[in-house]
């Protein structure tokens, strides 16, 4: 295998993993499990969105977690934001780094939001100046971008005018988003490797879903065409409330004992993950979608053999 040999993982767990429960965590135990991850060696955190409270009553504290998280030095804590005062939120509480979404679904945008993919990512203008005023880095992610529920199928073309539209505004961080848990290992990598090649000036990100069972597939399809950046989610929590039978994220300890066996680094303590991931299904109360998890370490399993004396 055409293996890379250090990858970045983002734990999206205190965002796109909880807003999806039905139980809503306090501040103080998002904020202390937050430091647990930055402490477990995590380049990237992200710790909650900027969103309306009355839409996603789970992130509603957002502005108060990023208050009672210990920043660590070298570690970049982000939010997912929707609009201007997502911006303003940030600022007021000390979020440094944001980012924006738009969806690749032409009739999902359409429904949501009544404009096409590209003409989402025209209007976050505003938020680019507002954000770069406010000395906050931004990126973007595109949804749906391996496919999606509303369409037979999710033409190139468009992810990649969204990627354009990006760009122009700005934004040169993008991560591709498989919410829907459509994708499939081969087409990860054509459209991974076409995407390199097209937009060389981009920091990828790629973000799967295990809804199939081919979330950690998916993401050694994009390692093999040079991806370094994944997010995941402790215990595999999270989920697409709007597409049916999805199933969350993939699981950030199996991607770290995947990477561990493989050899490929990652910079972050499993154990200590598997000790957060253990907290969190107990916040949440009831397990989720991780396998090492439930069947610990494939290193543990490794036993002296008695010797039979004659």
């Amino acid at each position: 295998m055409n293996l890379i040999e250090k990858i970045r993982v983002c734990e999206v767990g205190f965002r796109d993993g909880l807003q999806n429960e039905k139980t809503i965590l306090s501040a103080a135990d998002k904020a202390a499990l937050i430091d647990r991850c930055a402490e477990a060696g995590f380049p990237v955190i992200e710790a909650g969105s900027f969103v309306s409270p009355k839409a996603v009553p789970q992130m509603a504290d957002t502005d108060e977690v990023f208050r009672l998280i210990h920043k660590k030095e070298g570690t970049e804590y982000r939010a997912l934001i929707a609009n201007l005062k997502g911006v303003v939120r940030a600022a007021a509480c000390g979020c440094t780094k944001v980012k924006m979404n738009v969806s690749a679904s032409v009739a999902h945008n359409i429904a949501n939001l009544n404009c096409t993919p590209a003409e989402s990512v025209a209007r976050f203008g505003e938020c680019v100046s507002a954000a770069k005023e406010s000395g906050i880095s931004i990126s973007g992610s595109i949804s749906m971008a391996f496919g999606s529920p509303w369409d037979k199928e999710i033409p190139v073309a468009v992810v990649r005018e969204i990627v354009e539209a990006y760009l122009r505004a700005g934004i040169t961080e993008i991560s591709l988003s498989d919410a829907s848990g459509q994708a499939n290992p081969a087409q990860v990598a054509k459209i991974c490797r076409e995407m390199k090649e097209a937009y060389p000036e981009v920091s990828w990100w790629l973000h799967f879903h295990n809804t199939r069972g081919l979330g950690l597939a998916n993401v050694l399809a994009g390692m093999s065409e040079g991806f370094t950046q994944f997010d995941a989610a402790l215990s595999g929590i999270g989920g697409c409330p709007f597409v049916p039978g999805a199933a969350g994220n993939i699981s950030t300890e199996d991607l770290l004992h995947m990477c561990e066996e493989m050899g490929v680094a990652t910079g972050i303590d499993l154990d200590a993950v598997l000790a957060a991931s253990r907290r969190m299904t107990e916040l949440i109360g009831h397990t989720a979608d991780s396998y090492v998890l439930r069947a610990g370490k494939a290193s543990e399993l490794i036993r002296e053999v008695p010797v039979r004396r004659k």
